[in-house]
């Protein structure tokens, strides 16, 4: 069983930055693949970024390509999001996920942490 602890959330104006954090623990969470997903208001859960175990893997939505960086700290057993040059819709609740494989697929992640909540205003 892993848990997953998001971190980082909060108020930015559009054009800001974010760190997103996921602390993992229990089980072997430096084996499992990670992703972040977001959901806003209204709308279906969004993939956002993935990375495999080792990290040599990385996976992007469009939406976020070219601005956010996904990265893994294995040894601290994290999962960070760097969010660069904040959109208005970018606003949304932001979860972390585990699982077995490296998909862009909600459904196939197996551990999801209780979010952490994204809002980009001026």
């Amino acid at each position: 069983q892993v848990q997953l602890v998001e971190s980082g959330g909060g108020l930015v104006q559009p054009g800001g930055s974010l760190r997103l954090s996921c602390a993992a623990s229990g089980g072997t969470a430096s084996s499992y693949a990670m992703a972040w997903f977001r959901q806003a208001p209204g709308k279906e859960r969004e993939f956002v970024a993935a990375i495999s175990w080792s990290g040599g893997s990385t996976y992007y939505g469009d939406s976020v390509k070219g601005r956010f960086t996904i990265s893994r700290d294995n040894a601290k057993n994290t999962v960070d999001l760097q969010m660069n040059s904040l959109k208005l819709e970018d606003t949304a609740v932001y979860y972390c996920a585990a699982g077995a494989y490296c998909t862009l697929w909600y459904g196939s992640y197996d551990y999801w942490g209780q979010g952490t909540q994204v809002t980009v205003s001026s």
